[in-house]
């Protein structure tokens, strides 16, 4: 998820550069079309040259506008993002606690153990007697049903990280 971040930031920085260039380039073009027709034109021309140029100016100003919104948007989107991941993982590390916890066979009165049990219960609990958990006679147990919620924690996460891409990703013409 990290990596996907780098490539956002990497994605931006490549946006706000084409928007410079597009905004040196609109300008350069519209300066030296005015330049051109006001010297080829007519006196009497001059008001609807400068109408023109107007327009121009008015249409890339409003084009490096929502560019710029689109722009706050994704950095808004990606920062969201990376606490959405941030709490994802939060989770994930409290479930393999738990997991490696149960196949340790670590004892259920210690503190640590209790702490954990009691944090990540909820979290548990929807996954709890799905499936069986097999343990053999030293108390060590493969508790499946972490295993299932950390691979459905996972699923949502990748779900809700595709749906923030979709709203970040938006579509520049040029």
């Amino acid at each position: 998820m990290v990596m996907e971040d780098n490539k956002l930031e990497i994605d931006e920085a490549r946006r706000a550069a084409q928007q410079e260039a597009v905004k040196s380039q609109v300008a350069s073009d519209v300066n030296a079309d005015i330049a051109t027709n006001a010297e080829r034109r007519a006196p009497e021309d001059q008001p609807r040259i400068n109408q023109l140029a107007d327009d121009f100016r008015g249409r890339a100003v409003d084009e490096v506008v929502q560019t710029e919104r689109e722009v706050g948007v994704a950095r808004g989107v990606a920062r969201f993002s990376q606490v959405v991941d941030y709490f994802f993982f939060l989770i994930y590390a409290m479930l393999g606690l738990r997991f490696l916890l149960a196949l340790m066979a670590a004892r259920s009165t210690a503190g640590f153990v209790v702490f954990i049990r009691s944090v990540t219960d909820f979290l548990f609990a929807p996954f709890k007697g799905i499936v069986a958990s097999p343990s053999v006679d030293g108390g060590f147990t493969l508790a499946l049903p972490i295993v299932i919620a950390i691979i459905v924690y996972a699923l949502i996460h990748a779900t809700i990280y595709g749906l923030l891409r979709l709203i970040a990703n938006r579509k520049t013409s040029i």
